[in-house]
């Protein structure tokens, strides 16, 4: 009787998770280089019934059944964005289909962020405002002193005069499904070792979020109509648990 129950409530609560994740896609529908995530649920393990003999305990299996959806895992569409032009001299964007990764130095180590909207900190460093400062191919931080640059397509950066100051490193995983998001959009290795590749860079543009905000809002939509259900269900399944536990009492 009370598996309905669980089944509904348990509904309930990826539903939830699920408006949480699809509100934050939209959230950052204009960040820059943010990507899309996606949740998913599944059932508990499949549970045997079994039926118990009287006289010598023996079990005979009945069938299986699942008792309750739970949120699962959340995925990560790493489809490269459209491009903006900015005309901002330390903007860039990775052109790559979505492979690589810039590498910033912050406080809690090295993460991985498709943003490219740098900027020159107190020291003059190549930095992501508010995070750490960029990296290089070799994994060193990139002084700058000035934004009057020029550059090459694989993010090699110039002087006007033509003295190199250093190479914007992009960093590229065998495998992304163990990239770990952390609350400010960016990615942890998660033990990972990137490699720095040769990736197109486009100077004085960024990459767009690849939200696609239609999408997100249908999907709200949608979510928002099975949780409301799975609410009111839940609502008339204790009700009729009450009415039932209060029939038994008068019957015993």
């Amino acid at each position: 009787m009370f598996s309905g129950f669980y089944n509904l409530v348990s509904g309930m609560i990826t539903h939830g998770k699920n408006l949480d994740v699809i509100s934050n896609n939209m959230a950052n529908v204009a960040t820059t280089g943010f990507k899309v995530d996606t949740f998913t649920g599944q059932t508990f393990d499949e549970v045997m019934y079994s039926l118990v003999g009287n006289k010598n305990k023996t079990y005979t299996d009945i069938g299986e059944r699942s008792y309750a959806t739970v949120p699962s895992e959340l995925y990560t569409d790493y489809t490269q964005g459209s491009f903006d032009e900015t005309g901002m001299p330390l903007d860039f964007a990775i052109d790559d289909d979505g492979r690589g990764f810039f590498a910033i130095q912050t406080e809690d180590g090295i993460r991985y962020t498709r943003a490219g909207d740098f900027s020159l900190d107190e020291e003059g460093y190549l930095s992501l405002p508010d995070h750490g400062r960029v990296l290089d191919v070799d994994g060193e931080e990139i002084l700058l002193l000035t934004d009057k640059i020029t550059t090459d397509d694989f993010g090699r950066i110039y002087t006007k005069n033509g003295g190199f100051l250093g190479q914007i490193g992009v960093y590229v995983f065998e495998d992304t499904a163990g990239l770990v998001k952390d609350p400010m959009g960016m990615f942890d290795a998660n033990g990972a070792q990137p490699q720095a590749d040769a990736v197109l860079l486009h100077h004085s543009m960024l990459e767009r979020s690849n939200v696609g905000l239609v999408q997100q809002m249908v999907k709200m939509i949608s979510t928002q109509r099975a949780y409301q259900s799975s609410a009111s269900l839940t609502k008339m399944y204790d009700q009729v648990m009450g009415h039932a536990a209060s029939d038994l009492g008068r019957l015993q």
